[in-house]
């Protein structure tokens, strides 16, 4: 998704940064407006709700006190010092071969965020709606209970250089070029791409990467669709 970016006032940006300082993890900025997704997905009666096609959105909210049963730190590089952010075992098992196979090809990616409880989702969402107002804010941050990264299938990755960690220009940074080229082969998916704002609700994120198996991966990869478009032709 890659309209004009945002110039934000330094005193937005240190609120926001405040708010995922308290939370642990990293500040997301030049990130345009966008509109809400249309209409609501249903996935299919035959998707495990909780399985790596479990789909949460802003109409679908995770249940109450959701959290994954079986979390662990991957074996990967962690863009910041002491274990890497909690990932579900299946997820943490695909990052492990994707960031080997990446490093085999010279390309350093690290992993700057992982499972999010709801608190902390809501700690969040608390510092965007604060700095950018609640509007801008639906555009680019869920509301707890509806993050994907409480659901311990998604991750935000970042290059090895540290150079734009979770900002619009992470896109052209080797790291991402990789992802967008192979992650499919490793089962994730660029859960928020380009021009999808109207589906998914979020501006491109090049860095926030989901697991849904590498079979549907290699098709939405193939087809240039979005899960929901996936599980909307899934349901038939």
């Amino acid at each position: 998704m890659s309209p004009s970016s945002r110039h934000w006032l330094p005193s937005l940006a240190a609120v926001t940064t405040l708010a995922f300082l308290a939370a642990g993890v990293a500040v997301k900025q030049e990130l345009p407006p966008v509109t809400a997704a249309s209409e609501p997905i249903t996935p299919s009666s035959d998707v495990d709700p909780t399985g790596p096609l479990m789909l949460v959105t802003k109409d679908l909210p995770l249940p109450d006190g959701y959290v994954p049963a079986d979390l662990v730190h991957p074996n990967v590089p962690s863009a910041s010092p002491g274990a890497a952010p909690l990932l579900n075992a299946a997820t943490a098992a695909a990052a492990e071969a994707m960031f080997a196979a990446a490093r085999a090809d010279g390309v350093a990616i690290t992993l700057v965020s992982g499972y999010r409880s709801f608190t902390t989702q809501a700690i969040i969402r608390e510092g965007h709606t604060s700095a950018l107002g609640a509007e801008a804010a639906e555009a680019v941050s869920a509301r707890p209970g509806h993050s994907e990264h409480q659901t311990g299938w998604a991750m935000d990755i970042g290059d090895g250089s540290g150079t734009c960690s979770m900002t619009a220009c992470f896109a052209d940074q080797p790291a991402a070029a990789w992802a967008a080229a192979n992650a499919h082969l490793f089962g994730f998916i660029i859960r928020y791409p380009p021009g999808a704002e109207h589906i998914t609700g979020y501006v491109y994120e090049p860095w926030h990467l989901r697991y849904v198996g590498v079979g549907p991966a290699t098709e939405i990869a193939a087809r240039g669709i979005t899960l929901e478009e996936y599980l909307g032709s899934v349901a038939g």
